[in-house]
């Protein structure tokens, strides 16, 4: 199963979701995209498998991932200041892959319905679904 982790800015949200996935099954293959360089570092670090940064990898592993982790901005043209591109949000967007899309109310974007928890209860529930995906 190909499970592609995407963050931007700092990479604090990617670099909490691989730790946490990990810990938990540390036998899963994960691989971390960054709209930048921090983003994919702080990933990498956090025990991603590879990584890549910028658009041209957030299109090619769209294609064949089977779950993409990520913020909900990953699917918003110009979001994450501007460092989502309309190409990335398409990709990701087009994807057969299972999205599992971590609520964020920044960037003038609010999804109605959603409670304002902190990011670790966030990434359980992140784990929860990769679990279910998976089988594990």
């Amino acid at each position: 199963m190909k499970i592609i982790v995407i963050d931007g800015q700092g990479g604090k949200m990617g670099h909490a979701v691989i730790v946490q996935l990990k810990k938990s099954h540390p036998e899963l293959e994960i691989t971390a995209i960054g709209t930048n360089s921090i983003a994919t570092s702080s990933m990498l670090k956090a025990g991603a498998d590879a990584g890549a940064t910028g658009e041209n990898p957030v299109v090619v592993a769209s294609r064949s991932a089977d779950i993409i982790i990520g913020p909900i901005g990953i699917v918003i043209p110009n979001s994450l200041l501007g460092e989502i591109t309309p190409v990335m949000a398409e990709a990701i967007g087009s994807s057969q892959a299972k999205k599992i899309l971590i609520p964020v109310n920044k960037c003038n974007h609010y999804v109605v319905g959603c409670e304002e928890l902190p990011l670790s209860v966030y990434i359980g529930q992140v784990v929860a679904q990769v679990e279910f995906l998976t089988g594990k």
